[in-house]
């Protein structure tokens, strides 16, 4: 049985903004409702959703950049949610994130070298010789020359500076790499490139994935399983390809349904969702979706839905999934 890499059970995480004196007042958002998931080594786990369902919020609770209101994160079995910081150190590299704009992530004021060679120095990987030689093997590892090492961030395309933000993730050889949106600010030819590039990696250095996008495309293309989320939960859970072909949970069966269709003689049926997400600062009673939901019941409307199996590797939170496959 493949060995679970990461596991995170009811996380809730909540925002306060404004204040007592502002004329809106304290407003509280939940970005996470009782989240539950397992990532299993070796696997690319895509997170998928509208913007503002949680997804970022959910993989920075995950590396604990973000401390979750309740619930708990195991890495290798470690819980890191009751870590201080001076204890998770020595798990930070083998936990690493990818982060969504290179622009905003790399330090403009600071070489390419530095910026990848920072975490090596931080946790004590070896000599400065050393160090310029792993710098080399990273740089040709994300398809970079090493004589840029000496150049600055604003020196490169945005997809050069994706790949600098991949060489700092995998320079000291982490087990898990979170990649937050990494394509959705890259041209279409850019993202495949990246893409090709992140699947390579995960070969050749046995990595685990959770790959956070709103692209379904680029999901079905690197993902082995997807995790849909809404409104701070997630709704379903299975293989890709049993989830893209075959949808449980409605909200999914629309996100896929407005993919575009590459060939133009096929007709795929819209699923058209009435209104706009709820806030999460008011999120509905019962079943988050019953809102905007095509087959929603009474039941929905006050009775929250849990995560139950519907079919082989696949679960859902919905009382009345579109499809069960069979067992």
């Amino acid at each position: 049985m493949t060995p679970v890499v990461l596991k995170a059970e009811h996380l809730t995480k909540t925002f306060v903004t404004g204040s007592r004196l502002a004329p809106g007042g304290r407003q509280v958002t939940q970005a996470l409702s009782d989240v539950s998931l397992d990532v299993f080594a070796g696997e690319t786990l895509g997170l998928v959703g509208e913007s503002g369902c949680g997804k970022s919020t959910l993989g920075r609770c995950l590396l604990k950049l973000y401390t979750p209101d309740s619930g708990r994160v195991l890495f290798h079995g470690h819980e890191l949610t009751r870590m201080t910081e001076r204890q998770l150190r020595p798990l930070r590299a083998k936990m690493q994130m990818v982060f969504q704009d290179p622009s905003a992530s790399l330090n403009p004021r600071r070489r390419v070298g530095d910026l990848i060679a920072e975490p090596l120095r931080v946790h004590n990987f070896g000599s400065e010789a050393a160090i310029e030689a792993r710098l080399v093997a990273l740089m040709n590892m994300v398809g970079l020359a090493p004589e840029y090492l000496n150049r600055f961030p604003h020196e490169f395309s945005g997809g050069q500076r994706q790949r600098i933000g991949i060489a700092r993730a995998i320079a000291l050889s982490p087990n898990l790499i979170i990649a937050d949106e990494p394509v959705s600010a890259l041209d279409v030819s850019v993202q495949a490139q990246i893409v090709n590039l992140l699947a390579d990696l995960q070969e050749t250095l046995d990595l685990t994935y959770i790959f956070i996008a709103h692209d379904l495309s680029i999901i079905r293309q690197i993902a082995d399983r997807v995790a849909v989320m809404y409104l701070g939960a997630i709704v379903e859970i299975g293989e890709t390809d049993a989830v893209m072909h075959n949808p449980a949970h409605p909200y999914t069966t629309a996100l896929i349904s407005a993919v575009p269709e590459p060939d133009p003689t096929l007709r795929r049926a819209r699923t058209i969702l009435e209104g706009d997400p709820p806030s999460p600062a008011n999120p509905p009673a019962g079943c988050r979706f019953h809102t905007r939901c095509p087959v929603v019941q009474a039941r929905c409307r006050v009775e929250r839905p849990e995560l139950q199996p519907a079919g082989a590797a696949r679960t859902v939170a919905c009382h009345y999934p579109v499809h069960r496959e069979s067992s």
